[in-house]
């Protein structure tokens, strides 16, 4: 048996509201938002492909009894990066339209493309809760 991709990672929420809507802005898909809304589910999930960011919502995250977590986790502990499907200006301009501010970029970067040697250009934000998101721009 061998890793063959990531599937999922976590994070807890401080806002949950404003992070769907920025994802949503960005493009990204929401699952399990009608459980969420509904109280039945304490966590819903930003999804691009086939990977998804469960978010958990503080309800669960503060629960002394939720130990499926980091033990130091808090809302604004992600550091992201998503491949964006455009120019690092395009993405700069969903950035700013998804109400967020660039605070670097575009800049080049070695991504996680080709074992890690491929150069993409990024730019840089902070989502609502305070996670930092880079959205690398691959040349064709």
């Amino acid at each position: 048996m061998a890793v063959t991709g990531m599937d999922h990672v976590a994070i807890p929420a401080g806002d949950p509201e404003a992070l769907m809507g920025f994802y949503r802005a960005l493009g990204f898909d929401i699952v399990h938002e009608a459980e969420w809304r509904s109280g039945d589910f304490p966590m819903f999930a930003i999804a691009c492909g086939d990977q998804k960011i469960n978010v958990h919502d503080p309800r669960l995250w503060q629960n002394d009894r939720f130990t499926l977590r980091g033990p130091t986790a808090e809302p604004g502990c992600g550091d992201f990066c998503f491949v964006w499907d455009g120019s690092a200006e395009s993405a700069a301009a969903a950035i700013v339209s998804a109400g967020a501010e660039v605070i670097e970029g575009p800049a080049s970067r070695v991504g996680g493309r080709s074992a890690g040697t491929a150069e993409g250009m990024s730019v840089y934000c902070r989502d609502p809760d305070g996670n930092l998101v880079e959205l690398i721009a691959y040349p064709d």
